[in-house]
């Protein structure tokens, strides 16, 4: 019993023209050759029944006069053949070769082929660049040597010695592709392919040019100077256009991509566009507040202390952070004050310091207080 060609394409038979080519669309794409050619041999056979049934199921609903015959007689030739898909069907360019024809219809030119003469962009370059924490902060300016595609001087990417020596191919006759006649499971099938004598173009060679032997391009070594702005994070990408590979067919050139490495600093710690450090200060500073000279990416900058700070306390410094990348404008820094203890006291600074301990109220250390209530009674 035929199988109905409503159930082949998934679509009730009420659907509407539109429908109907959606849902062949659909299935054409997820039976297309090129999916199955690491597949098995019955896998590419099952692919293969499957594509005739909806093929036929198509040609059969998108034809009104044919659509009528079948909703009517079950058969798109009316009341006299009933073969139904069982029948001599034959596509309209043979396998896979009509299903790329009718492909061609949605997609506009060749289903899965593309045009070997139009023209293709260069390929990207991609590179990395490392940079200390002061060339991120400053800005830098590099100098990169790399080996890239470039168009032929001498015969502007031709290939061909002059103009005179570009033939059309004489096996495709210029179209490109060729027709052959195969034998399959399903009988004889005339099948589209890539012409092989000239790769798809049309056009064959006489004589390369000396130069880049018929490639239309060479390879060559490029310096390339870098203009690295300040402000610049680790990890971000920065694009140079038309610093790539030469394109095809006279397309355009492509980019060089630079990926950004950013060498960690040993004083500064970089979150977002703000800088921390950590500033040691001695016990008579802290406790009694002090104004110090600091380094800063910026240069000297004044650190005031107020008394009584602990370890740990954090003091921001407006504007002395990481300039913010394509602005006049920079974040801030903050110091975390770290109160450094002596090392190797003598006796007489620790008498001093016993007494200077025993001289201190209660209220003089209120944290202590809270975790050692029996200190100062």
């Amino acid at each position: 019993m035929a199988k109905d060609l409503y159930e082949i394409l998934g679509v009730p038979k009420t659907a509407t023209d539109e429908e109907i080519k959606k849902a062949y669309r659909k299935l054409a794409i997820k039976l297309h050759p090129d999916r199955f050619a690491t597949a098995s041999e019955q896998e590419k056979k099952d692919a293969e029944e499957k594509f005739k049934e909806i093929n036929h199921a198509y040609e059969v609903l998108s034809d009104k006069n044919k659509r009528a015959n079948y909703d009517q007689y079950g058969s798109e030739d009316g009341p006299q053949g009933f073969g139904g898909f069982g029948g001599g069907y034959e596509s309209s360019g043979g396998g896979f070769g009509g299903f790329e024809d009718i492909l061609s219809s949605f997609f506009g030119g060749s289903f899965g082929r593309k045009n070997p003469n139009a023209p293709r962009q260069g390929e990207d370059i991609h590179i990395k660049i490392n940079l200390t924490f002061e060339e991120a902060y400053n800005g830098a300016s590099k100098t990169v040597k790399l080996n890239r595609d470039e168009t032929c001087s001498t015969c502007g990417g031709s290939g061909a010695k002059d103009a005179s020596s570009i033939k059309v191919c004489p096996y495709c006759k210029g179209t490109g592709s060729i027709r052959k006649t195969q034998q399959t499971l399903f009988g004889q099938q005339v099948v589209q392919t890539v012409c092989s004598n000239c790769g798809g173009t049309g056009k064959v060679i006489g004589e390369k040019c000396a130069m880049c032997r018929g490639n239309g391009y060479m390879r060559k070594e490029a310096s390339i100077k870098i203009n690295i702005p300040a402000g610049v994070d680790n990890g971000v990408t920065m694009t140079i256009r038309n610093e790539g590979n030469c394109g095809r067919n006279g397309g355009g050139k492509g980019n060089l991509v630079i990926a950004i490495g950013v060498m960690p600093s040993e004083k500064f710690r970089r979150v977002g566009n703000d800088l921390y450090m950590d500033l040691p200060v001695g016990f008579y500073d802290a406790a009694c507040g002090n104004t110090i000279t600091i380094q800063t990416m910026k240069g000297e900058a004044k650190c005031k202390i107020p008394e009584s700070t602990q370890s740990g306390t954090k003091i921001r410094l407006k504007g002395y952070g990481m300039k913010v990348l394509q602005k006049e404008s920079y974040g801030d820094l903050y110091v975390i004050i770290k109160v450094e203890t002596p090392k190797g006291l003598n006796a007489k600074q620790i008498k001093l310091l016993k007494d200077f301990e025993d001289s201190l109220a209660a209220n003089q250390y209120p944290q202590i207080k809270k975790f050692r209530p029996e200190s100062k009674n």
